[in-house]
């Protein structure tokens, strides 16, 4: 049901929203047969990163099976990155360059089921952040005793900002990746997974070696560099570690006592944590955050809320630093459960902006967590559908964050059964561990194990901007009842509280009424905080 707002639209308009894209957007976001014939199963990455320069230069090795028999493979590198040269079986492959689309030329075909690895060499300047994370590419900074503080970004954008990689979150290699990053003697490079090593290389550089195990987002491939003290902690089934700036480890020791509690609360909600033979760990970035995956960016300066700001404006966010308990969210929700297009980025952020509001309920009660999610209605737009146009790298509505929130707090309250509902969380979050897929997915996942039609609730949500209207007036003993500014099939039920009793009323397009004695505007309530609706009395 994912594509049914594209099936309504006329011929002209498609193409009106075609027009908006480049070829670059369909190499990036497409997949033709020079992606799907082949699957990565490693990343290899060895580079160098010179401050002085803002430069890098290296290799990545890049192992991958053959699905179907080809020649011609593309690998993405952005345009401003030079390609120095790519071997294969120690021959020099040839290559064409279209955008960022690096298509290689085998000189012989590759078989199905093969496998086989290319050394892809590049060098270059790496898009520098305009305003990171928000605008993808490279930081480069210095900390308050002058030394070098650099990481990157690059959600949205793309990996191939800065290494050779299938940019394409239909792929992740599925054997995990290495990350050598050699960095000027005196700094420390922190990536993702567990730290292997590091070795001297006797020309003022010292390379940092990291191991992951798991699959891995491309996006979340990362490299932090600064003068970085290490903090050690554990919980009974998972380390923790703390990479921070030097002159900031006394106050992160204080600050980062909420992780445990957090780790306690997601692992109840959701299952556990799902890398957890990479570890866990917080990196101090010179931008606010990013879910970098086992090396989650921290930026928020150890502040409460968003840089010391309740998003929800109630008050309830201040308990709480926005940026570990949301970032660390995606762990699970970006991370672990991946959509396979960005177009879909609802399944990361609508799931990992609930997953603030679980922890408010872990730590604070229910009232406090649907004052905090209703808090950030204020912050919807619903300027688009939050679902994006598919196969041209193209994200939707920023709404995909609080409206996609508010929706799951609506289905908890449609289902109106809190142990089915952290029982249904948990399974989607235990089914989908480590897998790419779409919002078909979500929504076949949600009507089987909630044994309802909620097809129309998500596509109202996700596929136009437009939020229901509850439209009620009161005459007599009869309260009259509708919806409006919705489509036609759909078929949400809304709690009504009238004598003490909580009454469901299953509105539809054509007004009905229910009598109930005595009734006035003061005598009964409309549960609004629990379903994302609009109220509106008709007079």
């Amino acid at each position: 049901m994912k594509n049914c707002f594209f099936i309504v639209l006329t011929f002209i308009g498609i193409q009106q929203i075609n027009a908006q894209f480049t070829r670059r957007d369909s190499l990036q976001g497409g997949l033709r047969t020079e992606r799907t014939s082949y699957d990565v199963k490693r990343y290899d990455l060895n580079i160098i990163i010179n401050p002085e320069e803002k430069s890098i230069k290296g290799f990545n090795d890049i192992t991958f099976d053959v699905v179907s028999a080809t020649q011609k493979i593309q690998i993405d590198l952005f345009d401003n990155m030079k390609v120095d040269s790519i071997v294969w079986n120690t021959k020099k492959l040839k290559y064409i360059r279209d955008n960022d689309a690096v298509f290689i030329d085998f000189p012989e075909r590759l078989v199905l089921k093969s496998n086989h690895k290319l050394k892809f060499y590049y060098s270059g300047n790496p898009k520098i952040a305009k305003n990171a994370p928000w605008d993808g590419g490279f930081v480069f900074k210095k900390d308050s005793n002058g030394k070098d503080f650099i990481a990157v970004a690059v959600q949205g954008t793309g990996a191939s900002l800065w290494y050779p990689v299938k940019d394409s979150q239909t792929d992740e290699p599925d054997n995990g990746a290495s990350i050598k990053v050699a960095v000027p003697n005196g700094l420390m490079n922190v990536s993702n997974g567990r730290f292997i090593g590091s070795e001297d290389l006797k020309n003022g550089y010292t390379r940092w070696d990291w191991e992951v195990k798991n699959p891995i987002n491309n996006y979340t491939i990362t490299v932090n560099v600064a003068d970085y003290v290490h903090i050690q902690d554990k919980m009974p089934d998972l380390d923790l570690d703390y990479y921070v700036l030097r002159e900031n480890e006394t106050k992160a020791r204080e600050h980062f006592a909420e992780v445990k509690p957090m780790m306690e609360c997601f692992q109840s909600k959701f299952g556990r944590y799902p890398f957890w033979e990479d570890g866990y760990k917080l990196v101090e970035t010179p931008y606010l955050g990013m879910e970098h995956q086992s090396a989650v960016a921290y930026g928020n300066k150890y502040k409460k809320g968003y840089m010391g700001f309740d998003l929800s404006g109630t008050g309830v966010g201040m308990f709480f630093d926005y940026i570990t308990i949301h970032e660390t969210g995606h762990e699970w929700f970006g991370n672990s459960i991946t959509s396979m297009d960005i177009a879909d980025m609802w399944i990361h952020e609508g799931f990992t902006t609930y997953s603030e509001t679980v922890f408010i309920e872990c730590i604070k009660g229910y009232d406090d967590a649907m004052k905090y999610i209703n808090g950030q209605a204020k912050n919807v737009r619903n300027d688009r559908p939050i679902i994006g146009q598919y196969g041209v790298n193209n994200e939707g509505s920023g709404d995909m964050y609080y409206k996609g929130s508010l929706m799951l707090n609506t289905l908890r309250h449609i289902i109106a059964d809190d142990t089915k509902w952290w029982k249904i969380i948990f399974d989607y979050s235990e089914t989908f561990k480590k897998k790419i897929i779409t919002t078909a997915t979500v929504i076949d996942y949600f009507n089987k194990a909630s044994g309802l039609n909620l097809t129309p609730v998500f596509n109202q949500y996700l596929n136009t901007n437009q939020v229901p209207h509850f439209v009620y007036k009161v005459n007599g003993d009869y309260l009259y009842y509708s919806w409006e500014n919705v489509n036609d099939d759909f078929n949400m039920p809304i709690d009504i509280g009238f004598d003490n009793k909580k009454i469901r009323l299953y509105p539809t397009l054509k007004e009905q009424k229910i009598k109930l004695k005595k009734l006035n505007k003061r005598s009964f309530q409309i549960y609004d905080n629990q379903f994302f609706v609009k109220i509106k009395e008709d007079n």
